[in-house]
């Protein structure tokens, strides 16, 4: 293989960060990262000799803050963040459909799919489809903050997401329940949230979950709005 595919987790938000490498070149692009474990993200790629080249929000989480920041000073990356989703101060800002390049022909595309936030993006590369908080293993993220809106995530899930190949694999921004990965067939026929579940059911679903208020919410979305940074960059 010319290429790696990263995963690494943080227990107290469950929290998955992603890091793609393309070997020949050690370039790099990192996603959803999270500003307790910025050492860590750092001697990777020290121990790695990567060459960092982009660091990815999948959207302005609310139950962490982002390294994004911090790994965009120490590694010279740009930052990259989805239109729409209030981090101003990413160097980019993706629209659906737009294409990062890194290292020999790689290609990073966004997928525009809105509902947990407004601005909420996924990011297919060979395959594989990083869905942050949309679509989650037998799951999906929550719609009742940020401007989340349950039909808009549903049209995003079966509407984009789940038009992709069957054998695409899926890897969410978080998990709760000791999974790392699955398959956009699988989740097709068995998510618990969505399988099986017209429109109006997801839509009257979401409106009863009731479930409590992100305990970190009020300091990291307006952190992470900033890429985490505790000033505006």
């Amino acid at each position: 293989m010319k290429f790696d595919l990263i995963q690494m987790f943080d227990a107290e938000s469950s929290t998955f960060t992603y890091v793609l490498v393309d070997r020949p070149t050690r370039e790099a692009v990192f996603i959803d990262s999270v500003d307790s474990f910025i050492e860590r993200d750092l001697k990777l790629v020290e121990r790695l000799s990567l060459k960092v080249r982009y660091v990815v929000e999948t959207h302005a989480h609310a139950d962490h803050v982002t390294g994004a920041g911090m790994l965009r000073d120490q590694t010279r990356a740009q930052a990259v963040a989805p239109a729409g989703c209030g981090i101003a101060p990413a160097d980019i800002q993706l629209l659906h459909g737009d294409v990062l390049s890194f290292g020999t022909g790689e290609e990073f595309q966004a997928l525009h799919t809105p509902g947990h936030t407004a601005g909420s993006m996924s990011y297919v590369w060979r395959g594989n489809v990083f869905t942050g908080d949309a679509l989650l293993i037998d799951g999906c993220g929550r719609t009742d903050f940020q401007g989340g809106d349950a039909g808009t995530l549903y049209d995003s899930i079966t509407g984009r997401l789940f038009t992709l190949p069957d054998e695409t694999r899926v890897y969410p921004a978080h998990d709760y329940h000791g999974h790392s990965v699955s398959t956009i067939g699988w989740e097709k026929r068995h998510n618990a949230r969505l399988a099986n579940r017209d429109r109006a059911s997801f839509i009257e679903l979401m409106a009863n979950l009731n479930l409590p208020k992100p305990k970190m919410i009020e300091i990291a979305v307006p952190a992470n709005r900033r890429l985490g940074r505790p000033h505006a960059a």
